[in-house]
Order: structure tokens, then sequence, then C-alpha cells
């Protein structure tokens, strides 16, 4: 399918290439073609600040810049590939890709469980063909959609991409475009969703031309990263164009099933009809035409329902958002951290608030925020919210880039996998969490310029200061660092490692059972166990299952309210199958309406209701 890309430089078959920038900035602009020739094409000016040709003579592969008034030349902000970097010349890509996955349609909201990963540090080769080599690790987990973090060219060839630059590149030291496409084509294949995560808040320092050619930034709102993105002022319009058209171009030429848009928080629009409500209607209306399932999903520190309310009641119309209230209030009752954003959280009834109705604060003063913080979400649908333990801002933006496996024991990392993978909403998990990785996930950059590298390291020092952690970063600018982060396949095989991956998998695939077994749940949380334990039972016609979280350190005694009947055990982290202490629960337990249980320390106990009908 050839691209139906309204900017950049596109392939149209037959040696002919067209050309359209928007450059209002410019009275006149020419293409310079670099490479395999050197030629210089004017380029026709169009209404609203558009300059285009048609371009015969031309094949994949050539190279180009865009001369700006006869001075200045740069890449095409609308590039597809950036072979030689931020820095060098655009290359014409043809989008003509053998693809394999006739039929796919995508999965459903519901039944995603979400893997985030890192194309550069997943793999050895640290390339979409080394994630390829690892998919079936991935679809034995039970994981139904991959997540990538942003591939939009960046400086250098080590970065999280949040400094990307041009956001049609994919990223050279990853495999290009055509690495993208084999790793998209081959998880369809495998019955594998792949969500990407999206940058439009802000672009990187390094490499971002923009400005020379419009007024894709504005003066009018400052943003944690620089000038914000112009979305409601002046010449707006043609800024949505650009960034709207990059959600279609990955969808349509990638066939992606899903976005991630990055931190909404800082996309400041303050007009009758916002940019994110009209990245959503015509991402959706690409999803109909289309025939598969495209979501749409928000990462949001607002807590506002509003973000997945429908277009049509004022809502922004994501399909679903990220909830960090539920990570924050699970890691600080696991780990008792209490500084920075934790402040506002770390008792029982914070993580059983958000098991129950999503968000913690919903209207409630913020002690961190030193406001009141949040609206309500209890009426929103349990799948319209993502949930983890760990992500990549919640391990890589902590100085010493240490995940849980660094911070808790094994009994505790098995009840933090409980708590998100069998809660309600939809779970995501971090590369390497399913099996402990040890290795640490820190930040890490390639940049050029000394003055930006020096300025990060400083920015880095105050972010942490909130947290009083008293080590020193490691230099995010090092080799080193990068390497550090690569995932060790190799430990999946070996001991509490090799344990906790079979616990995950279990989980997930109990998980699966619940949801074919009913597909509307209703769900009852309360706390139990002298208020270390937190009881979530979920019931519908013919299926009903309770789950008990002890987070004490301790042992306890106590009686909990559950139904009557014969209950099953499904799962018990204590057991020592899964190394645990050994555990005191019988295969079977009879309720008549009050169980008393003694529970071990840390852990989780799974019990299904055993049917009258079944044997």
């Amino acid at each position: 399918m050839r691209p139906s890309k309204w900017l950049g430089g596109v392939y149209l078959g037959d040696l002919r290439c067209r050309f359209r920038v928007w450059a209002p900035f410019a009275r006149k602009v020419e293409v310079h073609i670099v490479s395999p020739e050197d030629r210089l094409v004017e380029l026709e000016p169009r209404p609203l600040g558009y300059f285009q040709a048609v371009v015969d003579g031309l094949r994949p592969g050539t190279r180009y810049f865009y001369r700006l008034d006869g001075k200045v030349e740069r890449p095409d902000p609308a590039s597809e590939f950036q072979p030689e970097g931020v820095h060098g010349p655009s290359e014409i890509v043809d989008h003509l890709f053998p693809w394999r996955d006739e039929g796919w349609k995508g999965v459903n909201l519901e039944d995603l469980v979400i893997y985030e990963l890192h194309v550069g540090t997943f793999s050895t080769a640290g390339t979409f063909d080394g994630v390829v080599e690892h998919l079936d690790e991935l679809k034995e987990l039970g994981i139904t959609a991959v997540e990538l973090m942003p591939v939009a060219e960046f400086p250098g060839a080590r970065n999280w991409g949040y400094d990307g630059v041009y956001p049609f590149a994919v990223h050279h030291a990853y495999g290009g475009p055509w690495g993208l496409k084999r790793l998209v084509n081959e998880c369809h294949l495998k019955g594998l969703a792949v969500i990407l995560d999206v940058v439009y808040n802000h672009l990187g320092p390094e490499g971002n031309y923009l400005e020379d050619f419009g007024p894709y930034f504005t003066e009018r709102y400052k943003s944690p990263w620089g000038r914000a993105v112009n979305f409601d002022g002046p010449n707006s319009d043609e800024v949505r164009r650009f960034f709207i058209g990059n959600a279609l171009y990955w969808i349509e030429q990638f066939h992606l099933d899903g976005l991630r848009v990055d931190a909404i928080h800082g996309i400041m629009d303050f007009s009758a009809r916002p940019f994110l409500q009209e990245l959503t209607r015509k991402v959706h209306r690409r999803s109909s035409i289309l025939g598969r399932r495209i979501h749409v999903i928000a990462e949001s520190d607002l807590n506002d329902a509003r973000v997945v309310k429908e277009r049509k009641l004022g809502g922004l119309g994501f399909d679903a958002q990220w909830n960090d209230d539920f990570h924050h209030a699970l890691h600080a009752l696991l780990t008792g951290e209490r500084e920075g954003y934790y402040l506002d959280f770390g008792s029982l009834r914070h993580l059983s608030r958000s098991l129950r109705e999503g968000f913690v604060y919903q209207g409630q003063y913020s002690r961190y925020r030193q406001r009141r913080h949040g609206n309500r979400s209890r009426d929103i649908k349990p799948y319209r919210l993502i949930v983890f333990s760990q992500n990549h801002d919640q391990v890589g933006n902590r100085m010493l880039g240490d995940r849980l496996s660094a911070l808790l024991d094994f009994e505790a990392l098995k009840l933090a996998a409980g708590v998100v993978i069998l809660s309600p909403f939809v779970p995501l998990l971090f590369m390497g969490e399913e099996y402990g990785e040890t290795a640490p996930f820190l930040y890490f950059t390639s940049h050029g310029d000394p003055d930006l590298v020096e300025s990060i390291r400083k920015g880095r020092l105050e972010e942490f200061s909130a947290f009083a952690w008293k080590n020193t970063p490691p230099d995010p600018q090092k080799e080193a660092t990068f390497f550090r982060c690569k995932l060790q396949w190799g430990l999946r095989t070996q001991g509490q490692h090799r344990v906790l991956l079979r616990f995950y998998q279990t989980l997930i695939a109990l998980r699966k059972e619940i949801l074919q077994k009913a597909r509307s749940i209703h769900w009852d949380v309360k706390e139990v166990l002298r208020n270390q334990g937190i009881l979530v039972r979920s019931f519908s016609p013919g299926m009903e299952v309770i789950r008990i979280y002890h987070f004490g350190k301790e042992s306890c005694e106590a009686t909990v309210s559950i139904p009557p009947g014969l209950w099953y055990k499904r799962i018990d982290s204590w057991d020592t199958q899964w190394m645990g202490p050994g555990s005191p629960f019988p295969p079977y337990v009879r309720s008549r309406g009050d169980l008393p249980l003694r529970v071990p320390s840390q852990g989780l106990l799974v019990l299904e209701l055993k049917r009258s009908n079944e044997r």
C-alpha cells in the first residue's frame, strides 16, 4: 500500500517522488538531492505556507535536505528515515512490504495483557529483529500486546526515545522502517498486538529544526521539556495536521494496533475542540475504515475521568488511560517508601480504594501537590484503566534504576504480581519483571552536544532531590550505563527466576480463564485480616472467585466473610511449588459464611467456588 501521508518526501512509484513541506517562515524552499546525485529543485508555493513538487527520476534510498531561502539546509520534518542520524539527510522510503497478516483484526481492549519494552535493551542485538527472537517466550507467558517505547529518530544510538525529533522516522539503529514492519508482521502471525508509545507533548532538543520551518512551538505556555507545542495558537491547524498525520501513518503503514500517547498533561490546548479529542476521533474513524481494533491509550497524571469519557459527552475519547495511583499505592505499601509522590500513599485503604474505584485521589487534598487532586473514577469501566507494579518511568526515574526485584523479597514479588494481574484492570508488565530481572533500567542518552549533556546531568540530580536519595546517579551519557540495562535472558531458567516466571504464567492463564467464563463480572473489595489484607471477590452467573492478599510482615489469624460453599484452591503463593515457606491451606476449604484463616506473612490465596454441577 502506497502511503497517503500528507507531508514529506513520498515515493509514488515509477521513479517519482512528491515533496511537500509546511514552511510558512520561508519565502523560497528547494529540495536538495544529495545522493545518489546532486540536484536542486525548487518547490512551488501553495496556500497556508505549504511548498510542493513532484520530481521524476528518484528511487527509494534517495537522500535529500530542504534548503530554506537559499541559506540553511535542514532534514525533512516529516522524514521517514534518517540513516545518518538527526543532523543528516532524509531518505526516501518505499513502503511496499510483503505483509502476511491478512485477516488480523486486533485484540479486544479487555483482553489486553501488555508487555512494555525498550527495543535497545530488550535483546542482545538491541533491534526489532532482536525482539522477534523472543516473541515465542512472550506468547508462552500469556502476553497479548507488545508495547514499544518510542522509536522515532533520536540523537545517537542510545536513548529512551522521548528525545525524538523526527516523529515519522523509525530509528536507524533499531532497524529502520523495515525492521519495525517485520516485527509487527511477526507479532500478528503469533496473535500479538503491537502498541507504540508516541510523543506529542514535546520534541527533543538536539536535531530539532522545526522552528526553522514554521510556528510548531509557542511561548504562550511553559512545558517541563521546554517550549510547548502550538496546538491552539495562530497557525495551529497545520501543527495539529502534522501530528494527527503521524498517528495515522503508524496505523496505516505499520499496521499498529494502538498508540500510547505520552504525558497528555503536557499538551497545552484550551481550544473548544481539543487536539486530543480530534486525534482520538480520527484514529477511531480510521480503525472503522480498516476493520481493525485500534486503541488509543493516554498517559496522564491528572486523575481525570474525562480522558476516557465519550467525545459526545465532552470527553477526550481515549480508549484507556494509565493509572499511576494504583502503582503508587501498591509500591508504597510494599516498600515503605514515602518520599516524593509516595508521600500521598502508604496505607492499605489507598490500595483497596484503587482496586474498588480506580483512582485513589478523586478530589481529595494531596499533600504532595498541596491541593485537591482528581475527579470521580468509580464509573470508569475497569478495562479502561492500565495498571502496573513497574514501568519504564517508575523504574528508570529512580536514581539507580532499581527494579522491585532489588527492593522486595521473593514473597512480596509474587504478591505484587498477583495484585496487578488479577486486578479488574488491564495489566501491564515491564520487560524482565516476569522473571525478576536484576539488571537496572537506568536513564541513558548519547547526545552530541556537550552543553546539553551537562544540563541533563544537573537536571537529573535536581529531579532526585525530592526523593532524598543520597547516591550519585550513573552518568546517562556513558555507554556502560546503557549496557548495564540489557536484559539477562539466561536468568529465566535459574532458581527463583524460573519459579517466578511460572508463577506469572499461571496468574495470566487464570486471568484469561476468568474472563472467558464471564465477560460481565461484578467486583467487591474490602479490607480484611486485621487491616493487613484485602479481599477481592469477583462473581457472575456460573463463576465466583476470591483473592486474598496479605501485606503483613508476620503471620495473622482472622476470620473472613465469604459466601458459603466448597471452595477450591487455584493459586497459593505460600505453596512450596512456588518456593514458598509452606502453605497451611488444603486443596479445598468449606465456608459456612465465615472462613477462619491463619495466613503466613506476605502472599496471596485465590479460591474458586465449586458449583453443584461440577465434579
